[in-house]
């Protein structure tokens, strides 16, 4: 009966997770089918084999935001005027 619905009006994605900036998981609101993203920018069919590729792919994004806003702070403290007191 879901499907019903998707067929005649289309899906209705939301988006799931976001794995990167440019990389997404969507599910569909009545029929929870599940998408991704691929390489390409086209939709996929979010099979086990693209859980994991996003599941990696999430890993080192995080990694790498945290690694930037490390360093971000680190050049930011060396800027700052020191206070001398006489």
């Amino acid at each position: 009966m879901k499907n019903i619905h998707c067929k005649v009006f289309g899906h209705d994605y939301e988006v799931t997770r976001n794995v990167t900036y440019h990389v997404k998981e969507y599910t569909c609101k009545n029929c929870k089918r599940e998408l991704t993203t691929n390489s390409n920018g086209k939709l996929t069919e979010l099979t086990p084999k693209f859980k994991e590729i996003n599941a990696v792919l999430e890993r080192i994004h995080h990694k790498r935001i945290m690694r930037m806003n490390a360093k971000a702070n680190e050049v930011q403290l060396q800027k700052e005027p020191k206070l001398l007191i006489a």
